[in-house]
């Protein structure tokens, strides 16, 4: 189960991961500072600070695929 501890690296490992990041506007994705960081940076900590929904995320990442 994913929550808003998870690192972006883990939810990257799977394609409906970078798909759900993707959709909602996860701008950590395309930014080259975050892609040496990406083991480091949790799901919730990103949401908080680009003021994305986190719980709609955290739900759509733990729906069956």
């Amino acid at each position: 189960m994913i929550n808003e501890n998870t690192t972006l690296a883990k939810i990257l490992k799977t394609e409906h991961g970078k798909k759900v990041l993707t959709e909602n506007g996860v701008p950590c994705l395309s930014c080259a500072f975050a892609s040496q960081e990406m083991e480091f940076l949790k799901i919730g900590e990103v949401a908080d600070m680009y003021k994305l929904d986190k719980k709609k995320i955290l739900k759509e990442l733990n729906k069956e695929k």
